[in-house]
Parts: structure tokens; C-alpha cells; sequence
């Protein structure tokens, strides 16, 4: 032992270049070199570190390799017995790369390893196991606490068995009958719901007040129409402008959808749309005329869908944009719904007095 000390001592180091250590290296080379006098006490510490590293500071040779292989190197040779060598294995490799790299050392002072010598299998525990273990633990003392803890409360309460289980059925039963009856009334919607038709479209009389020029909108007329709500006239905007004199928009019945959603056309929020009916090839427009002698509000439908309208449509079920291409016009000037296999339904009133336009013929309405 005296003598494998000494020799270290005298050994020659080769050169080693740290100039590009990082940070990290640097105080890993540190850290060795402190903990170098007690060498017994961090030798566990010091194979730990060497399962996953070349060196002590990872992929590169340092001083440190060289002054903690000193103190090591007579306590290495010391290791005869399968079980200093399992315990120490990743020391022995790296002294075993160390006394042929870094220093010289006599053949006859190496320490010499018996490679075919086989080792016990080296098992570490994982961190992630360990806190596993510990997470199960907890939750068997928390789930024996709740236990105990229900057990005071029963009897506290003085429930016998027969009343707990009774008690547990009925909750179980009042779910059970709660998830039954929402199953129940989403078939039920389900079931109640028809596809978009007219019957959901809310046309009625209106009649315009005035109108003018949008003042941010070329295109566009903004008009004050009665339509039979409380609240009193909406305002609508209408793309009208190009096809429709603005003298024609005064004091005048037309037919509007009153529940489309509001929208916004450029500032001026727009409650409803007069019905039209159009020729797009002759880029001609005309009003849907009410029947004669109707009143603003009066309730129009198409024959067979004299339905309860929609509050407001919404966008999203498409419904306006469905029906909407079955609108036309007969060569009776009567604006119909078509739909195929079926006669077609007109566009009428209460008293079934009929809706018309003033010339075009198969047109499309809206």
C-alpha cells in the first residue's frame, strides 16, 4: 500500500488541455477536487458518478481524473473479492482508463482486471420508483383515514349496515334516473327537430315610412317600415338603389322577413329585408306586392306552412339560406315555394289572397 502511494507521487502526467471547459466542467472539477482528501468517504459518490461518465467531469480528461486517481489507485488494488469489485465497478473501469492514458505506471504496479471474471448484476432503484412507492403509500394511509373517518360518522349517525347499503341504493337509483331522463329529453329534441322549411320564416306586411340614401352606402336605401311590432318602425337597409327609384320607396306595402338576425351594413344596423323578386339576366328588380288592403304586421306564409315562425333565424342551422332558392315566381306573376314531386304552395295571406309581382316571370325571389 506505502509503496503503490509513493510510486503515484512520481507520476507524469500528460497533457491536458481545459481551456475549453464550460462552466459546468469546470465546477464538477472543482467539486472532485475538494472532496479528494476523504476519498473513503465519497468512494459510493464517485461510482455513481462514474455509471454514466468517461470522466469525472463527463466526455473530457481533467487535472481532477489525475489527482483523485492518486488517492483511489491504492485503495483499487486493495479490491480482490467479487464483492469490492460489483460494489466499485465503474471505478475499476475508469482506473483501469486512467493508468493507461492519463499517467504512467509500471506494468508490474497497473492494476490488472480480470474482465472474464463475471459481476452480479447491478440493480439501482429509479428515483420515479421510489416516489411511486411513496405516492401509494399516501394514498393508503389517506384512504384508511377516510375510512376510519366515515366509520366514526356512521356511527355518530347510528346507521346500521342495512341502512347504509339502503341509503347507497337510492343514490345510485336518483343517478340512474337523472342520466334515464336526460337521455329521454335529448331524443325527445332530437326528435322534435324538422328540417329547415317556410313554415320558420317570418314574413309579414310592411310598410314603409320613408326612406333615403345610405350615407356611407351608394347601393343602399335605409328605410323606416311598420311592421306590426309594439316597439314601433324598424330600420332596414335594402340594395335597392340601382333597380328602384327612390320616389317608388315612399309610403308604400311591401313584404319583409322580419326575423332574420340584425346586421350591421356599413354603421347602420338593419332589423329586416324586403322581399323582391329578381331578373338577374335583364338586371330587373320588383317589389312583392301584399294582397290588397293588407295592414302593416299582417301575417304572409306560404300555402301549407302556416306555421309559428322562429324568434330570430339562426345562422347557423342555414335555415333562410335553404328555402330561400325554392322562392320564384309562376307565369301568374304569384310568387311560390317549389318543391319537387309537390304542387307548388303560394305565397298568401290569412284570407289565402295572393301575393304578386308586377312582370317577372320565373324570377327569383328574395
Amino acid at each position: 500500500m506505502t509503496d503503490l502511494a509513493a510510486l503515484v507521487q512520481d507520476l507524469t502526467i500528460n497533457d491536458i488541455d481545459e481551456s475549453n471547459f464550460s462552466t459546468e466542467e469546470l465546477a464538477l472539477k472543482s467539486q472532485w477536487d475538494t472532496l479528494t482528501p476523504s476519498a473513503n468517504e465519497f468512494l459510493p459518490q464517485l461510482n455513481d458518478s462514474l455509471r454514466s461518465k468517461t470522466y469525472l467531469v463527463g466526455s473530457k480528461p481533467s487535472q481532477a481524473d489525475v489527482n483523485v486517481f492518486k488517492v483511489v489507485f491504492p485503495l483499487a488494488s486493495l479490491w480482490t473479492s467479487i464483492d469490492d469489485l460489483a460494489r466499485n465497478r465503474h471505478i475499476i473501469r475508469w482506473v483501469d482508463l486512467i493508468q493507461n492514458t492519463l499517467v504512467n505506471v509500471p506494468d508490474s504496479a497497473k492494476l490488472h482486471i480480470d474482465y472474464s471474471v463475471k459481476l452480479p448484476r447491478e440493480f439501482k432503484k429509479k428515483k420515479k420508483d421510489e416516489a411511486a412507492k411513496k405516492d401509494k403509500i399516501e394514498k393508503q394511509k389517506a384512504n384508511a383515514s377516510a375510512i376510519k373517518e366515515q366509520k366514526l360518522k356512521d356511527k355518530a349517525s347510528g346507521q346500521s349496515d342495512e341502512q347504509k347499503k339502503a341509503a347507497k341504493a337510492a343514490k345510485e337509483a336518483k343517478k340512474a334516473a337523472k342520466a334515464k331522463a336526460k337521455a329521454e329529453a335529448e331524443a325527445k329534441a332530437k326528435a322534435a327537430e324538422v328540417p329547415p322549411n317556410p313554415a320558420q320564416v317570418d314574413f309579414r306586411v310592411g310598410f314603409i315610412e320613408k326612406a333615403v340614401k345610405h350615407p356611407n352606402a351608394d347601393s343602399l336605401y335605409v328605410s323606416t317600415i311598420h311592421m306590426g311590432d309594439k316597439e314601433g318602425p324598424r330600420t332596414v337597409c335594402s340594395g335597392l338603389v340601382k333597380y328602384v327609384p327612390i320616389e317608388e320607396m315612399q309610403e308604400r306595402y311591401v313584404v319583409v322577413i322580419a326575423n332574420l338576425k340584425p346586421v350591421s351594413m356599413r354603421g347602420v344596423k338593419s332589423t329586416a329585408m324586403v322581399l323582391c323578386a329578381s331578373d338577374d339576366d335583364h338586371g330587373k328588380v320588383e317589389f312583392v306586392n301584399p294582397p290588397p288592403g293588407s295592414q302593416a304586421g299582417d301575417k304572409i306564409f306560404f300555402q301549407g306552412f302556416d306555421g309559428t315562425p322562429e324568434k330570430v333565424l339562426n345562422p347557423k342551422k342555414k335555415i333562410f339560406e335553404t328555402v330561400q332558392p325554392h322562392f320564384s315566381t309562376n307565369s301568374d306573376l304569384e310568387v311560390v315555394y317549389k318543391e319537387d314531386g309537390k304542387a307548388d304552395a303560394k305565397l298568401v295571406n290569412k284570407k289565402g289572397e295572393l301575393c304578386l309581382v308586377s312582370s317577372l316571370i320565373s324570377a327569383t325571389v328574395r
